[in-house]
């Protein structure tokens, strides 16, 4: 086991990520079990509102970033130094990531639906660091033979092909699988051959004066929100909590 770590953690640099990635789904987990008891008005904790102003935990997880990946810069990847860098930041990203949909929307929106695009983007961040520590490399230069390596030419195309087949998953309103083709070049060769989304620039483009084709992109579609739009909904809630009901708006009486 002690070989095995060095081999692949501590030799290769990688002990500050992980400890970052550590302190990132620590910090996640804890805050969202503070913030769901505050909203709930169980135990000690309380929002700060000093002068009545609500001091959202993304500000302290701002600072906590920039001192942090400073740091990290200045000290490194070995050392003790490097090591508490990685701590502070993952903290930092932690509240920062937790409260996405605030900076997206500039709006208090954590307990909405929209809210849950930060529990999306924290799961998506989390996975996206567990393959870089797997030992996946941006747009599968992992993947390149030693020959490859030693030639320009195939080195550059490896990088113009897979960063071809994320282009074309963007376009085609794929971002999950864009994101995540980055690392694994087979998820985005899987997105860049299927159908686009109905909505997304490239079914606009070619979908156009193809009526069967957007046909079978829209029921696809459809098929696929109705399948996971469930499975989605309870993992977020698990994992973030239930954004608040909108109450409906009375009947009118006739």
């Amino acid at each position: 086991m002690g070989h095995w770590w060095y081999e692949n953690i501590t030799e290769p640099g990688k002990l500050p990520l992980l400890l970052a990635l550590a302190a990132f789904i620590l910090t996640f987990a804890i805050t969202r079990t503070i913030t769901r008891m505050i909203r709930a008005g169980k135990g000690p904790f309380r929002n700060i509102t000093p002068g009545g102003m609500h001091i959202h935990h993304v500000v302290p997880g701002v600072v906590l970033s920039v001192v942090g990946g400073f740091g990290a810069v200045a000290s490194g990847r070995h050392g003790v130094a490097a090591g508490a860098c990685a701590v502070i930041f993952g903290v930092g990203a932690g509240l920062v990531l937790d409260e996405f949909a605030l900076i997206l929307h500039l709006d208090d929106v954590y307990w909405t639906e929209e809210g849950r695009q930060s529990v999306e983007v924290v799961v998506l961040t989390a996975s996206l660091v567990l393959l870089v520590l797997a030992g996946f490399s941006p747009l599968g230069v992992d993947d390149v033979s030693d020959e490859e390596q030693e030639s320009r030419f195939g080195l550059i195309a490896t990088y113009v092909i897979n960063f071809c087949f994320v282009l074309i998953c963007l376009f085609k309103g794929k971002l999950r699988m864009a994101v995540l083709g980055t690392l694994v070049p087979f998820v985005a060769l899987v997105g860049a051959i299927r159908l686009a989304r109905p909505a997304s620039p490239w079914a606009r483009r070619f979908y156009g004066h193809r009526h069967r084709t957007r046909s079978r992109a829209m029921l696809r579609a459809y098929h696929h929100d109705v399948r996971w739009a469930g499975p989605r909904r309870k993992f977020q809630d698990l994992i973030g909590g239930a954004p608040d009901r909108v109450p409906l708006p009375p009947a009118r009486k006739s």
